[in-house]
C-alpha cells in the first residue's frame, strides 16, 4: 500500500506539471540530437554518426530524468517540507517508501526517453529499440533514482542538489559512451569510465539497436550498483529513524 502512495504522489506531481517535465526532458536531448546528429554530418564506426548518438541520448534521458525526479523533491521533503519525517513516524513501512521513490523515478525517466524515441522516429535510422531495450532503460532509471536517494539524504542544503548535478549527471552525460565511444580514452581512464553505470546502458542498448546482443555482463554491472545505492538508502534512512 505504501508503494501505491507514493506512486500515486509522483502520479500527481506528473499530471500537474506535464508540460513542465515534458518540456524539460525533450529540450537537452533534442538539442544534442538537432547540433551532433543533424548539424555536424559525419560518421561512427562506419556509420551514420546520428545512428550511435541515439542510443546515448535515449540513455543519457533515462539517467537525467530519473535523478531529477527524485533528487530535487526528496531534498525539499527532507530539509523544508519535513516530510521523511512524517513518513517515519507513520505506520508505513520504510522500504515501502524506498521502492516507490524507486519505481517513481524509473518511470520518469523511462518516460523521458519514450519522448526522444518519439521526437526521432519520423527520421527513421531503422534502429532497434524493443522489450530489452525498455528494460536496460527501466533498470538503469532505478540506479540513478537510488543514487539520488543516497544523494539527497547527504544533502545540507537545497543548493546541494544542483551541485551533485553539475559535479556526477553532466560529466558522466559527456564522458559516459554517449557522445563519443571511450576506446580512445587513456588506460586508467577508460576502463574507470567503461564501469559508470550510463556507459554500460549506452554501450547495451546501441548494442541492440543494431541488431546485436545486449550482453549479460552490463545488466550484472547494472545490478551491482542498484544493490549498492539501494543498500545505502535502506542504512540512512533506518539510521535516521532510529537516531
Amino acid at each position: 500500500m505504501g508503494i501505491i502512495t507514493v506512486l500515486w504522489e509522483k502520479w500527481t506531481e506528473f499530471r500537474r506539471d506535464f508540460f513542465k517535465i515534458t518540456l524539460a526532458a525533450m529540450i537537452s536531448p533534442l538539442m544534442y540530437l538537432m547540433i551532433f546528429g543533424l548539424g555536424i554530418q559525419t560518421t561512427s564506426h562506419g556509420e551514420p554518426y546520428l545512428n550511435y548518438l541515439i542510443p546515448g541520448v535515449v540513455s543519457m534521458a533515462t539517467m537525467t530524468g530519473s535523478f531529477s525526479a527524485v533528487a530535487q523533491n526528496m531534498s525539499v521533503q527532507r530539509l523544508y517540507e519535513k516530510a521523511l519525517d512524517q513518513v517515519m513516524i507513520s505506520p508505513t513501512p520504510l522500504w515501502q517508501f524506498i521502492v516507490g521513490q524507486v519505481i517513481g523515478g524509473a518511470l520518469r525517466g523511462l518516460y523521458a526517453a519514450g519522448m526522444i524515441l518519439l521526437l526521432v522516429l519520423p527520421i527513421r535510422t531503422g534502429l532497434i529499440f524493443n522489450g530489452l531495450s525498455c528494460l536496460i532503460l527501466f533498470l538503469n532509471g532505478t540506479v540513478f533514482s537510488t543514487m539520488a536517494l543516497v544523494l539527497s539524504f547527504l544533502a545540507k542544503s537545497y543548493s546541494d542538489a544542483p551541485r551533485y548535478n553539475a559535479y556526477i549527471i553532466v560529466p558522466m552525460s559527456f564522458l559516459c559512451n554517449t557522445f563519443l565511444s571511450t576506446d580512445q580514452m587513456p588506460n586508467g581512464i577508460r576502463q574507470f569510465v567503461q564501469a559508470l553505470p550510463l556507459s554500460q546502458t549506452s554501450q547495451m542498448v546501441r548494442s541492440i539497436s543494431v541488431g546485436g546482443p545486449a550482453g549479460w555482463t552490463g545488466i550484472a554491472v547494472l545490478l551491482i550498483y542498484f544493490a549498492a545505492f539501494t543498500a545505502l538508502s535502506v542504512l540512512f534512512i533506518y539510521r535516521k529513524k532510529n537516531l
